[in-house]
Formats: structure tokens, sequence, C-alpha cells
């Protein structure tokens, strides 16, 4: 009762915000309505590869895009919560670059939706590294920030610096596709310390956006190289083409 009651005066202080735009919500790290409308969560038929909507597809069917189907992926599945359009857009630029890491327990609860189909079973939880040269002037990486509370959630085993990236890249915003693939060949490979730790053994990559998907597949490369078993990938948000 003490505790219950407590909680009533905090929140007649501090009202339950919208992670978006403030306004005042029901629950804690909710949405308000319009906030929700335009946050677009994947959901119906999917890419079984990258995680990218499908339209006109069933639902259930394993079916690829024609990305995957051209240039097949260095993993097993892909996923993402969010189409990166409007609120999500704003949602992830927010943890990425606002200071807003109490979106990453909200966000990590819509990833671990979209990856409830997966095999989970001894599955390593990783992030996608950030240059330690990018990582100290960011203060953390975004990644990291989703991965754990993903892991913790679903209860899986993690681990934060199973990948190093080995060189800086150049920021991949105006590349094409050709020159984002080769930016981040071989620019990621497993810690040495931890390679114990993938050995057979299957391994989710996390990331906050899936764009071409080149980090993510240097990633999984490296996964590969170090004698990983199968590979996944979830994303907070998608990048998709408009139709």
């Amino acid at each position: 009762m003490l505790r219950s009651g407590f909680q009533r005066a905090v929140s007649l202080i501090y009202p339950p915000r919208c992670l978006s735009c403030g306004e005042t919500v029901l629950t804690d790290f909710g949405l308000c309505g319009p906030c929700w409308a335009k946050t677009y969560f994947i959901g119906g038929a999917i890419c079984d590869g990258c995680g990218v909507p499908l339209m006109g597809a069933t639902d259930g069917a394993l079916l690829r895009c024609d990305a995957c189907l051209r240039d097949p992926r260095p993993w097993e599945k892909g996923r993402a919560a969010l189409i990166y359009k409007d609120n999500a857009r704003r949602l992830v630029l927010a943890l990425k670059h606002g200071d807003r890491a109490e979106i990453a327990g909200p966000a990590a609860s819509w990833m671990a939706r979209a990856i409830a189909d997966l095999p989970q079973e001894n599955l390593l939880v990783a992030p996608v590294p950030l240059h330690w040269t990018r990582l100290l002037k960011r203060r953390f990486n975004q990644a990291g920030l989703l991965a754990r509370p993903l892991a913790n959630q679903c209860g899986l085993g993690y681990c934060p610096d199973l990948l190093l990236r080995k060189r800086r890249t150049a920021p991949m915003e105006k590349m094409t596709v050709s020159q984002r693939f080769e930016t981040q060949k071989a620019a990621i490979e497993v810690h040495p310390g931890r390679r114990h730790r993938l050995l057979g053994r299957p391994v989710l990559l996390v990331d906050d956006v899936m764009t071409s998907g080149a980090t993510l597949g240097a990633a999984a490369r490296a996964c590969r190289r170090a004698g990983s078993g199968p590979i996944y990938v979830v994303t907070l948000a998608r990048v998709t083409k408009e139709p």
C-alpha cells in the first residue's frame, strides 16, 4: 500500500509523458495517440532476410525481397520493429543524437516482439560496434543501448564487446549501396578475448537502423569467420522505399 501510494504521488508530480512529443499519456514510456498513429510498426508479410514489409504477399510464407534475392544476406533471418519514417525516425534520432536513453527500454520491447519467431535457444546477443574514437565522442553506442534490454527482456546471453570496429569508416548517409558495402568491408572483427563465447553458437546482431545492410553484413561475416553458429539480425527500424 505504501509503495502504490508513493507511485501515485510520483505520477501526480511527474505524470507519464509521450516518448516522442512529451504530451501526457496514461502509462510510462508510451506514445500518445497522434504519435502512435505516425509510428509504423512492421507486421504481416515481411522479407525473411531483412524484415522489410512485402506488399501483397501472404503472411507466414517464407519470402525474400528483391534485394535479398539478388544478393543473399550473410545471415539466416533479419527482423525490424518499425519502418524508418515519421515518428520512428524521430525516435531513432533522439536515441542516437539526443541523449534520450530512456527510449531504449520500450524500443527493446518492440524489437522483442519482432524476433518472437526466431530460434532463441542459447542465442547470444551482441550490438554492432562503434569505432573507439566515435564512441569516445558520442559517449555511448546506441546499438548497445538497445541490445542490453533486449537480451534482458528475452532472457538471452549478452556480450557487449563481442565485436570490434578495427578501423573508422566514413559516414554513409550520402553513399551509394555499393560504396556502403565497400566501406564496411573487413571493418569489423570479433574481439580476440570473446571468440570462445560464440564458437558454434547462434548470434543475434543488434543495430538501430538497417538501410543497405552493409554494416550488419560486415558484422555477420566477422562472426562467421570466428566460428559462430547461425546468425540473425534485428534493428529498431528498417529503411524502406516509398511506394
